[in-house]
């Protein structure tokens, strides 16, 4: 078993779309396309992996507007999950949105997952609204809990 402190970050290049795209349509019933990956990394969003001996086993994509940061997926290889990886990083963008100067960090979460909400709230990310039918489900749509975290700058 690999040790959390193998792992390196690095910016995603337009290569590792095809392997984020595979742990994105692994871990969820709707994912994202790997259009829409290859596209966070020519428009310049802040798009990081984490690999551990050559292998990508997370990754986070972050949009910077203005002063405010909006992460916009943040997911951990499904044999990974449970080890800290998503808090570590989580913490990891956080630094590189603090260095950016941004004075909030923004974020959508399913209203179901209980796992992620308390991760977010663990890191004083607080409740700022609801996006009404924001995700695809089953069964229509899934209301997705905006969270927003202060900066300090």
């Amino acid at each position: 078993m690999a040790e959390k402190s193998q792992s390196s970050y690095r910016l995603m290049q337009a290569e590792d779309v095809a392997a984020v795209f595979s742990i994105d349509e692994d871990i969820y019933p709707f994912p994202w396309t790997e259009g829409i990956f290859s596209d966070c990394v020519k428009t310049g969003h802040l798009c990081i992996v984490n690999e551990i001996e050559g292998e990508i086993i997370s990754y986070g994509i972050v949009g910077m507007i203005v002063d405010e940061a909006h992460i916009l997926n943040l997911s951990v290889r499904a044999d990974f999950q449970g080890r800290g990886l998503g808090r570590e990083l989580l913490m990891y963008l956080l630094a590189l949105i603090e260095r950016a100067e941004a004075r909030r960090a923004l974020l959508e979460v399913r209203e179901s997952n209980e796992i992620a909400i308390r991760l977010y709230k663990s890191l004083q990310f607080e409740e700022i609204g609801i996006r009404k039918g924001y995700y695809p489900a089953d069964s229509g749509r899934e209301d997705a809990i905006v969270l927003a975290k202060p900066m300090i700058c």
